[in-house]
């Protein structure tokens, strides 16, 4: 286990919300608005956060990162959602910051030189093959199957839900090197690999979907994918176990950026309820505008509390797993509601696109369905802090 790291001060956590926010405001609503409408990744953003070294916040410092944690990636995470961007700007960096951990934790010193650089460039975009059709979050029946081969693996299977696969250059990948009937314990058997997205190989279909349209979803089909011993991370048959660094951190970002996109909302909401006049008066005026926006930011800061604590906790290397869950958890249904009362607040305005709560709202559905239903998460804090029997 690593080191605890020093948790950052308060006047560190604002420079990284200041450094943040001098990049994502470059970017203004007819941007965010143009991605939604064109589907086009934002690679002028991409670019902008990694040339300010943003990408790398979590890399170890020797190969370019900042080397710092999970308690600064939230902080920037949520900084990057609040400005309009929403799941798009988030979703463009999210995957670079906790996808390839597994390569600062597992890796060999030369994949860390061959591949960290790169992603913290901005030179890699990296797509997550995990998710399959058939296995969904029972992860372990997975059936994406690599053949040992002299000199690597040839892979077969299928996954589903592979962002940024359109634009990627690198795919990480977990798949089966021995069948799940042959092993011991459901978790054995799983090697993950980070190697070339070859699309002669690899088929890769865009999903439609209702928001975060310029960050895309893919359906893929790899047909005889053949991988290099060298692009395996760890051991064979141990990629499970890797993978399991990565989800904490993944859940914390989630809620991050969920409480972001509902502070923009909120923002957004109250600024037009303080401008709006009907009746010779603001409609701010009224208890009925203000009490379900007021309720809506104190959901979001109690939210904001358990995000903190459980980044706090990852990075003093003390158990979160409940934490983390639960900061998904809340981060999701505190940003969704305050993004509903935004567009409420706005009435009739806030189904039209000119005022960008809608877009949001469409959105923040996704911080509640990935990636890890609600339900879940309320299965494991069952189990694993009321002492439950597993419902599953």
């Amino acid at each position: 286990m690593s080191t605890p790291r020093p948790l950052p001060t308060q006047e560190e956590r604002e420079v990284i919300r200041e450094g943040v926010r001098a990049v994502v405001t470059r970017f203004d609503d007819e941007y965010w608005l143009a991605r939604d409408e064109d589907g086009v990744f934002p690679f002028e953003f991409h670019k902008a956060m990694a040339d300010n070294g943003w990408l790398g916040i979590t890399m170890p410092e020797e190969y370019g990162g900042s080397g710092l944690g999970v308690t600064e990636a939230a902080i920037m995470m949520n900084e990057v959602a609040s400005h309009g961007g929403g799941m798009t700007a988030a979703s463009a960096l999210h995957v670079n910051l906790f996808g390839p951990h597994p390569i600062v934790v597992k890796g060999t010193p030369e994949q860390k030189a061959r591949w960290v650089p790169r992603l913290i460039a901005g030179e890699d975009q990296v797509a997550f093959g995990v998710t399959e059709p058939d296995a969904g979050l029972n992860t372990t029946r997975i059936k994406t199957f690599a053949e040992k081969v002299p000199g690597g693996y040839v892979v077969q299977g299928q996954k589903v839900w592979t962002s940024t696969a359109q634009v990627a250059s690198k795919i990480m990948l977990l798949t089966r090197t021995t069948k799940f009937e042959d092993c011991a314990r459901p978790t054995d058997g799983i090697t993950l690999f980070y190697t070339d997205l070859d699309r002669t190989k690899i088929d890769v279909h865009k999903i439609p979907k209702m928001g975060r349209k310029a960050v895309d979803s893919n359906a893929i089909f790899i047909d005889g994918l053949f991988v290099p011993d060298e692009d395996r991370i760890g051991e064979e048959g141990k990629g499970f176990s890797y993978l399991l660094h990565s989800l904490n951190p993944e859940r914390i970002l989630i809620g991050a950026e969920a409480i972001g996109l509902g502070q923009d909302a909120l923002g957004r909401a109250a600024k037009y309820a303080r401008e709006r006049v009907v009746f010779d008066r603001p409609i701010g005026q009224n208890q009925g505008i203000q009490h379900p926006l007021a309720e809506r930011w104190m959901y979001l800061e109690s939210a904001w509390q358990m995000v903190i604590r459980a980044a706090e906790l990852y990075d003093s290397n003390l158990p979160c797993g409940a934490e983390a869950n639960t900061a998904k958890f809340l981060g999701g249904r505190a940003g969704q509601d305050a993004c509903w009362q935004a567009m409420a607040t706005h009435g009739g305005f806030g189904y039209a696109k000119e005022y960008h709560v809608e877009r949001l709202y469409r959105e923040v559905a996704f911080t509640r369905l990935a990636p890890i239903t609600e339900q879940l998460i309320m299965s494991f804090i069952a189990e694993k802090v009321l002492d439950l029997p597993k419902s599953y």
